[in-house]
């Protein structure tokens, strides 16, 4: 039934340049299975694009079977159309519980945390471009896939408890708080996230995100712990395991405090990737525990599924936060292929957070969620855990949606350079789990055990011990109101700055090749003529010659119809098929900077020369080619990387998030240039991969020239820019010794000039 669905109606796909995706392989279902399509009810219906009905024959229902069976039911309902669209669920019942008795410990947690949430998506505008999922309770059998029964009955009996009750009650348990309508908000939370897992498996929408209180990650399978009642998270892996017959989910936590309610369920379980950073402090942060330091790997089958990335001091921000990403957990998470991903949205980890004490600002989030949306086909679910100072919280997110809309990213702002006590737990963490992942099997950093933090923290504590004066810790009760007042303005002026008008088109394409047009994605907007004495009077300013040439100046049109709208701000990014690609980049470069452009990453795939003026910083190339170009010396601003491809899988993830990636966030481009020329060192597969992660750069400006056209290269760069959908990285491959090596060298080169390259204290202290 499988082939006869896929050869029937991958060819409506293809001409929607979109191939049949590799979850709904045929291989997968038995040989002789011979099921029908069951049908499907009116709450799938499609609603965003109309495509051609495909050929599909008119089955009875039957009894599911298959998991992937499922998959293909709302697949053939949606006219083979890929999931779009952003899922928001909130209702304003879970704001309904509050503190009733005087609690210093917990009197942060309150229901403004929801609806200034809430309020400030409403004044973006951004709850009404999204997908409204109506809220359910949880039932008690799904509780129960991480709760005991006894537990959860002890929860149920506080609805008819008085405020003496529910006090004793609240006592038995660490920072936690009951009310009367705590279990129905409870189970709204858990029912609100399970919701948008099936909103998303289901094909419904893309991504989402549930705004839920209580929180859940600290709570255990017989306890409620710092605010949260049941894991929504640890449940929602339990329960698309069990629903949908996943096999690989990545749980990312990055709240400020460690969600050891969610590593206690999936310790021991292979199938759950989690990973959390956390204010820790050698244990002298809440809660507390042992087991939350980088050496908490997992136990059993689950060892190397657990990845704690401990902060031992506070202060950590964007490049600390990013440091984390690039160096730690993308490589496991790409290497882990996961089939769903779901997010612990914890903004306690933000600037201005009475508990976290951190300086990341809200648009470092939408930067984390971009990063995570190129995984699991962007099955992405966040669920909201703390945050505590409102402004920052709700601001926080706000990027977080924004992003899972795929607006543009503002650029992220801050010197991009992690701190040293940041590099020690990355390199801890990395030589913890460098057994259980090819990714880091070349790893020659250790674990460090004398680390930075702990003498400052021994000295603090003798202070302390010897002073009749109050610590800046404990002095801080006293100011706060005037700390979160002063985060409240720096929030309102600095929101402002980043945030900026989305053009009206995502990506436009400019090819010589007008017949392949049509394989484009329905969104990206095809280019038409220039006006050609505009054009010619354009370009002889930059070479008289040029003009007299036809091909040349056919080139230089697509080139320049493109990059003209992205500079205009008309469209974020786009692709243009030009015969001579050099010229088309340097006349490019020259109309970036006299539109005023500052700063312009340059990355040429294949064999090119550029004659350029490298001196002032205001281009950085980057070649990545086959053959090492021995006459070439590597510089700040002229970088060269000798890749050697995998032929039958992607090896080019280590070279993107261990050096591209730091390279570039470090150097902040105002605009990207990605140059496809002949005798290319990647596939399609590879520049897909770089296309996709470089888009939180520049506002996701990027203009890709192409020299030789491969229509399949075409379309998954345009799916990678437009964003339809996510494409086909292929099959992961660990880079070779000898590639990794290449990495090593660079690095070593260049990590006093690019500080996010450093991932050991090793790179820190010569990089200093």
């Amino acid at each position: 039934m499988c082939v006869a669905v896929r050869d029937s109606c991958a060819p409506v796909l293809l001409c929607r340049g979109l191939s049949w995706p590799d979850s709904l392989d045929c291989d997968r279902f038995p040989a002789d299975e011979d099921m029908c399509l069951a049908s499907l009810s009116k709450e799938y219906k499609h609603i965003h694009k109309e495509l051609p009905k495909p050929i599909c024959q008119t089955c009875p229902a039957v009894e599911e079977f298959f998991t992937q069976k499922r998959v293909l039911d709302v697949f053939c309902a949606n006219n083979f159309a890929m999931a779009s669209g952003t899922a928001l669920i909130y209702d304003d019942e879970m704001t309904s519980y509050k503190l009733l008795w005087d609690n210093p410990e917990c009197d942060i947690e309150v229901p403004e945390r929801l609806l200034s949430s809430y309020e400030q998506l409403k004044h973006y505008h951004l709850v009404e471009r999204c997908v409204h999922v109506p809220v359910r309770e949880g039932t008690e059998e799904e509780i129960m896939l991480v709760h005991s029964s006894e537990y959860l009955e002890v929860v149920k009996s506080t609805q008819t408890m008085n405020e003496e009750e529910l006090r004793r009650v609240s006592e038995n348990y660490d920072a936690v708080y009951f009310h009367p309508n705590t279990y129905r908000c409870a189970k709204l939370a858990v029912g609100a996230t399970l919701q948008l897992v099936d909103s998303v498996m289901s094909g419904k929408v893309r991504n989402g995100m549930a705004l839920v209180r209580p929180p859940g990650h600290h709570s255990q399978r017989n306890a409620a712990n710092g605010f949260c009642v049941f894991n929504n998270v640890a449940i929602a892996a339990q329960y698309a395991k069990r629903r949908y017959g996943l096999q690989r989910i990545l749980i990312v936590d990055w709240d400020v405090h460690h969600g050891q309610g969610i590593q206690y369920v999936f310790e021991e379980d292979p199938s759950v990737l989690y990973y959390s950073w956390h204010r820790y402090e050698h244990q002298q942060f809440w809660p507390l525990l042992r087991e939350s330091d980088y050496d908490a790997v997992g136990q059993g089958k689950g060892k190397g599924f657990n990845l704690n990335v401990p902060w031992n001091k506070v202060g950590m921000g964007n490049s600390e936060y990013l440091a984390a990403f690039f160096h730690v957990l993308l490589p496991v998470a790409f290497e882990f292929v996961p089939e769903l991903i779901l997010v612990s949205s914890g903004y306690d980890s933000g600037i201005g957070d009475p508990e976290g004490q951190m300086n990341a600002t809200p648009e470092c989030f939408a930067h984390l969620t971009h990063f995570l949306m190129q995984l699991a086909n962007g099955r992405l679910c966040a669920v909201l855990e703390g945050g505590y100072h409102l402004k920052s919280l709700s601001e926080s997110v706000c990027m977080t949606v924004k992003t899972l809309l795929r607006d543009p990213l503002p650029q992220i702002s801050g010197e991009m350079a992690p701190c040293l006590s940041a590099v020690e737990s990355i390199q801890n963490v990395r030589a913890a789990h460098k057994p259980y992942w090819k990714c880091l099997m070349y790893e020659e950093a250790t674990p460090l055990h004398d680390l930075s933090t702990k003498s400052q923290q021994m000295m603090e504590a003798e202070l302390i011990q010897t002073s009749t004066h109050p610590t800046a810790e404990q002095a801080a009760g006293t100011t706060s109101s005037e700390e979160a007042i002063k985060t409240d303005r720096f929030l309102e002026s600095h929101m402002k700055k980043i945030l900026c008008p989305v053009p009206p088109v995502k990506t436009a394409a400019a090819i010589v090749s007008k017949a392949y047009a049509h394989l484009l994605p329905i969104s990206v907007q095809v280019e038409m003529e220039m006006n050609a004495q505009e054009l010619k009077t354009l370009v002889s300013g930059f070479d008289a010659e040029l003009v007299k040439e036809e091909k040349a100046l056919l080139s230089l049109q697509n080139v320049v119809a493109v990059l003209d709208k992205i500079l205009k701000k008309k469209v974020c990014n786009g692709i243009a098929e030009s015969s001579v690609a050099s010229v088309s980049t340097t006349f490019a470069l020259k109309h970036c900077f006299d539109f005023g452009l500052q700063r312009v990453l340059c990355i040429v795939v294949g064999d090119m020369d550029l004659e350029l003026n490298l001196d002032d910083g205001k281009i950085l190339l980057m070649n990545i080619c086959q053959k090492q170009q021995t006459e070439k010396t590597n510089s700040k601003y002229h970088i060269s990387l000798n890749w050697k491809e995998d032929s039958e899988r992607n090896n080019f993830f280590c070279a993107v998030l261990g050096f591209i990636l730091p390279v570039a966030y470090s150097y902040q481009p105002d605009l990207m240039i990605i140059v496809i020329g002949p005798n290319s060192s990647l596939g399609v597969n590879g520049i897909s991969l770089l296309t996709c992660l470089l888009q939180g750069l520049a506002t996701s400006g990027i203009l890709v020239v192409i020299q030789d056209t491969e229509i399949k290269l075409v379309q998954s760069v345009a799916k990678a820019l437009s964003g339809v959908s996510t494409p086909d990285f292929g099959a992961y491959a660990p880079a070779s010794q000898e590639n990794v090596l290449e990495i090593k060298r660079l690095r070593d080169q260049l990590q006093q000039e690019w500080k996010m390259l450093r991932c050991s204290v090793r790179d820190w202290i010569s990089g200093s």
